[in-house]
C-alpha cells in the first residue's frame, strides 16, 4: 500500500492567507501526517512554532512566483527561511535567463540557494513547465541535478498552467533516480496523485491534501 500523505506537501500560498488559516494548516498535517507544510516565508515561523512537536517539515518559497530577483536575494531568503524553521526550500529558477539560453547563470542561481541551504534543508528547483519548450524542461532539469538540486518541481500554481503527465515523466527521465520529481499545480484529487506518482513524482505539492486523503475512505487501493 501506498502511504499517499508521505508524498503531500499541504500548500496554503495565496496572498491574503490567515494567521489562523496557517494553525489550521499545520494542524491538518500534523492529523493526516503529510510530508510537510508549504507556506510563504512570513509565515515561516508561525508555522514552525505550531509544527515543533510534530514531525510535519516546513517548507517554504524562494523568488516566489516569478523567479526574477537576483541570485543573492534568493540566497539571503534562504538563509533567512531556514533561521526562522525551515527544512525544505522550493525556489523559482531564473525563467528569462533560461529562456535567453544564459543556462550558466540558471545554474548559478541555483547554486547559490544549495550553497545557501547546505547542510540544513532540501532544495527543490520550480522550473514552471507551463512558460517552458520541452528542450527547455530537460535543460532546466539537467542544470537543477548539476547545481546540487535534491528535487526538480513543475510548477508555482500561480502561472498559466501546472503538473502533467507528460512532464512529470520527461523530468523524471532527466533526472533519473537521484533526484526527487515534485508535482505540483492542479492536483486535486486522489486519481490526480496515483496518476503523478506513477509518472514518477516522488512528492506532490496541493492545497487539497485533505480531501486527497478523504478520499481514501472509498478506495481499498491505498
Amino acid at each position: 500500500m501506498t502511504n499517499i500523505a508521505s508524498y503531500i506537501d499541504h500548500t496554503l500560498l495565496k496572498a491574503e492567507t490567515t494567521h489562523e488559516q496557517i494553525a489550521k494548516l499545520c494542524q491538518e498535517a500534523d492529523q493526516y501526517e503529510f510530508a510537510s507544510v508549504c507556506v510563504n516565508p512570513a509565515w515561516v515561523e508561525a508555522a514552525a512554532a505550531e509544527l515543533q512537536e510534530s514531525t510535519v517539515k516546513v517548507c517554504t518559497v524562494i523568488g516566489f512566483p516569478l523567479g526574477a530577483s537576483t541570485s543573492q536575494t534568493k540566497a539571503f531568503e534562504t538563509a533567512d527561511a531556514i533561521s526562522k524553521g525551515a527544512s525544505e526550500i522550493d525556489m523559482v529558477i531564473n525563467i528569462g535567463a533560461l529562456k535567453s539560453g544564459n543556462g550558466e547563470l540558471v545554474k548559478k542561481d541555483i547554486e547559490a540557494v544549495v550553497e545557501a541551504a547546505k547542510g540544513k534543508a532540501i532544495v527543490k528547483v520550480i522550473i514552471e513547465t507551463a512558460l517552458l519548450t520541452d528542450e527547455e524542461k530537460v535543460e532546466a532539469s539537467r542544470l537543477a541535478k548539476e547545481a546540487g538540486a535534491d528535487f526538480v518541481k513543475t510548477s508555482t500554481g500561480f502561472s498559466t498552467g501546472g503538473a502533467t503527465i507528460e512532464d512529470v515523466k520527461l523530468m523524471r527521465e532527466t533526472v533519473g533516480a537521484d533526484l526527487g520529481v515534485k508535482a505540483s499545480g492542479g492536483v486535486r484529487s486522489l486519481e490526480d496523485v496515483q496518476a503523478m506518482i506513477e509518472a514518477g513524482a516522488s512528492r506532490i505539492g496541493a492545497s487539497s491534501g485533505v480531501q486527497i486523503m478523504q478520499g481514501l475512505t472509498s478506495n481499498s487501493d491505498y
